[in-house]
Order: C-alpha cells, then sequence, then structure tokens
C-alpha cells in the first residue's frame, strides 16, 4: 500500500476505538489518538530511507509493539511536564500507546494484501504472509481505503455524538 492507503486502514482500524471513547466522554483524547494514528501509519516505511530492508524490521509486531511502548513513554513525560495533562485522563499514555500500535499493525495488515506480503513475526519466525488481493501501487485500492477510512470514522463519531 501507498500513504493513501495505510492512514485509511488506519482509520478504519481506528474508529470504533474513535467512536468508543467518544462515548466514554473523551473527546480530546479521542482526537489526540486519532492524530497519533493517522500521524503513525506510513511509520513502517520509513526503512525506504535507511540502511534496512524494506518490509524488514520495521514491518514486524515486535516493531509495533515497541513503537507503542515508546509512544506510551512519550506521552507521559509529555503530559507530566505541561498543561495538557489536566484535560486528559491517567491512562491517556497508554491510549496513545494503544492508538499507535493499532496503527502500526494496521500498516502490517495493509502490506499483507499485497502479493509482496510480510513476515510480521522475524526474528522468531521467517513465516511469509500475503493474500496476494492487489499490488501496493494499485491506485484505486489505495483510494478505496482511504474514502472507507473516512467514512467509518466519521460513521463511528456520528453515531455516538
Amino acid at each position: 500500500m501507498y500513504w493513501r492507503g495505510h492512514v485509511g486502514i488506519a482509520l478504519l482500524a481506528y474508529a470504533p476505538v474513535a467512536g468508543a471513547t467518544l462515548a466514554i466522554g473523551e473527546p480530546e483524547l479521542m482526537l489526540f489518538g486519532g492524530a497519533f494514528a493517522v500521524g503513525t501509519a506510513t511509520l513502517p516505511d520509513a526503512d525506504h530511507r535507511l540502511p534496512i530492508s524494506h518490509r524488514g524490521p520495521t514491518h514486524t509486531l515486535a516493531f509495533a509493539v515497541t513503537a507503542g511502548l515508546l509512544a506510551g513513554g512519550l506521552a507521559a513525560a509529555a503530559l507530566a511536564v505541561g498543561d495538557a495533562g489536566r484535560a486528559l485522563p491517567q491512562w491517556a499514555p497508554a491510549f496513545v500507546g494503544g492508538a499507535v500500535t493499532l496503527s502500526l499493525c494496521s500498516h502490517i495488515a495493509g502490506d499483507a494484501i499485497t502479493p509482496m506480503g510480510i513476515r510480521p513475526f522475524r526474528p522468531l519466525s521467517t513465516a511469509h504472509y500475503s493474500l496476494d488481493l492487489t499490488p501496493a501501487k494499485n491506485p484505486r485500492a489505495n483510494r478505496m481505503f482511504l474514502v472507507v477510512g473516512v467514512l467509518s470514522t466519521a460513521v463511528a463519531v456520528g453515531v455516538t455524538y
């Protein structure tokens, strides 16, 4: 997938979380988590600019979990020193870390539908997964995922608002 597809899949994955967060009365946290989910949707593709193989270490569940833990830790540190912490619940850093992990896992899922596939359990396993549904560069598929992601998030928010 390209960036449009990955952002759309991240929004599709985040849509139920957005609705639930809004339903419990945390609109600021819903927006905060959504920004992190969208902002990190293409993070694994930073490997294009690094001296590592594409769809290598940055396309694993270990990377997704590690990045989520790091994001949660950074959010906790930022909230501890800033005024924003007063408006957010104590569990906001865990929520941010979860949103980042969810987004990165959605990236892995998006690449799993391409012929190139992924090896998400490296280094524990070299098993290769590919549904071979559409090439990553398919503009229609990428646009469709973006539209579906935006619409699903809008519906989730609209229904609970």
